[in-house]
């Protein structure tokens, strides 16, 4: 058996042509892995004490999960296989390695009760990463459908960071840590709107006073970083209910479908 297509010249004679066999575009999908690494590696170091190091890793996830899908619209290597990979990634990064953290960290001397919280929170992951996935084609890009499964899991590490290094331990803030999983696991799958930040375009021009904010935001960062990181990540957190009860007062609409009756294009598109 051939792999290939037979076909005849003006003469008569039989050339193959081989068809073009698919491939996997590496440069995406190496940030994607290095991601998921990023997840792996907090998971790792958390069960090793390392809590500190844990927080990082799911950072630095953080970026890359933002870096992969720029990557592949500027290089133009979209595929089908890098989405169900960015969304599987996620579901590790984003899902399991910031419950395992939070109940290592703190949720274990809860008992049962703190098992139930961590797997809230990691199922509200899933759900979150599903429904996103099946609704990308109705929902107003300016805004998500819920808290960002990466926010979700910053407010997570980002809580188990600060609490490190100011000297916390686990066992002192397990209930809060309980109230922050949940807050932040339901909050996920919620119709509450979050701004994207999709509508900034970084060819535009902006103000001179927006450079300057920037690099006091840097400037803030370096000085105290989980800290600073954490009051962002709380901000954020809670930005959506205040846009949510914005809109309520002021009579606009606050589900960001759209209001076409077509049914969503179900591809993986990565959170």
């Amino acid at each position: 058996m051939h792999d290939g297509q037979e076909t005849h010249l003006a003469e008569g004679e039989p050339v193959m042509v081989r068809k073009r066999r698919k491939g996997i575009y590496i440069l995406p999908n190496l940030f994607t892995l290095a991601a998921l690494f990023g997840g792996f590696y907090a998971m790792v170091m958390a069960i090793n004490g390392r809590f500190d190091l844990a927080a990082v890793g799911i950072f630095c996830s953080m970026v890359l999960d933002s870096l992969d899908g720029r990557v592949a619209r500027m290089t133009n290597t979209q595929s089908a296989f890098g989405e169900q990979m960015d969304s599987l990634s996620d579901m590790v990064s984003f899902g399991a390695a910031p419950a395992i953290m939070a109940y290592v960290w703190a949720l274990q001397v809860l008992g049962r009760w703190g098992w139930v919280a961590a797997f809230v929170y990691c199922a509200c992951a899933a759900l979150r990463l599903a429904r996103f996935n099946v609704n990308t084609g109705v929902v107003d890009k300016r805004y998500f459908q819920g808290l960002p499964s990466p926010a979700a899991a910053a407010l997570i590490a980002g809580f188990v960071w600060l609490m490190t290094e100011q000297g916390v331990k686990g066992s002192a803030v397990a209930w809060p840590m309980f109230a922050l999983a949940l807050f932040s696991g339901l909050t996920m799958v919620t119709n509450v709107p979050f701004y994207s930040f999709k509508d900034i375009h970084m060819k535009r021009s902006v103000p001179f006073a927006v450079i300057v904010m920037i690099a006091l935001l840097i400037a803030a960062v370096t000085i105290d970083p989980p800290t600073v990181i954490f009051a962002v990540c709380v901000v954020y957190g809670l930005s959506g209910y205040g846009v949510y009860v914005w809109r309520k007062s002021r009579g606009v609409q606050t589900s960001v479908i759209s209001t076409s009756t077509q049914e969503p294009e179900e591809r993986g598109l990565h959170q």
